[in-house]
């Protein structure tokens, strides 16, 4: 990719990375607060910093569309996964596993140097969620 010049296909691929952690922040959002509602303390914070990490993946990946000149889709379409409290864990750890394998695909597309070293940053953590189902592992 030339320096200047930005492929549809890696706009598509950011937006593609925006509507997968939409969908990954709705999921954890809808745990953190059944787990909230049943007084599960410990499960809530647990899901809430999840969610916050996915809520960040998706704001760094809107930031970098805006920086290289791209208007972000609307994302009121993505719904909500359906979700339960019982056996969450063995859901959200599939769910996981799921974006370690996409972001892994993703690393052999024409990436430019800066949305690669964000692919590789979110990466990095959707592995630790996927490991400790646990947040709190992306930078400012």
């Amino acid at each position: 990719m030339m320096v200047g010049e930005v492929s549809p296909g890696l706009i598509a691929i950011l937006g593609e990375a925006r509507a997968r952690e939409k969908e990954q922040a709705l999921f954890y959002r809808g745990l953190a607060a059944s787990a909230a509602e049943a007084g599960l303390r410990v499960e809530t914070e647990r899901l809430n910093e999840l969610h916050a990490d996915e809520q960040h993946h998706l704001s760094r990946l809107t930031a970098r569309l805006l920086e290289l000149g791209a208007t972000p889709d609307d994302l009121r379409r993505v719904e909500a996964p359906g979700s339960s409290l019982e056996d969450w864990e063995a859901e959200a750890r599939h769910r996981e596993g799921a974006e370690v394998g996409w972001y892994e695909g993703q690393l052999g597309a024409d990436l430019d140097g800066r949305t690669r070293a964000l692919f590789e940053e979110i990466l990095e953590s959707e592995r630790k969620h996927r490991e400790q189902l646990g947040g709190k592992w992306m930078s400012a």
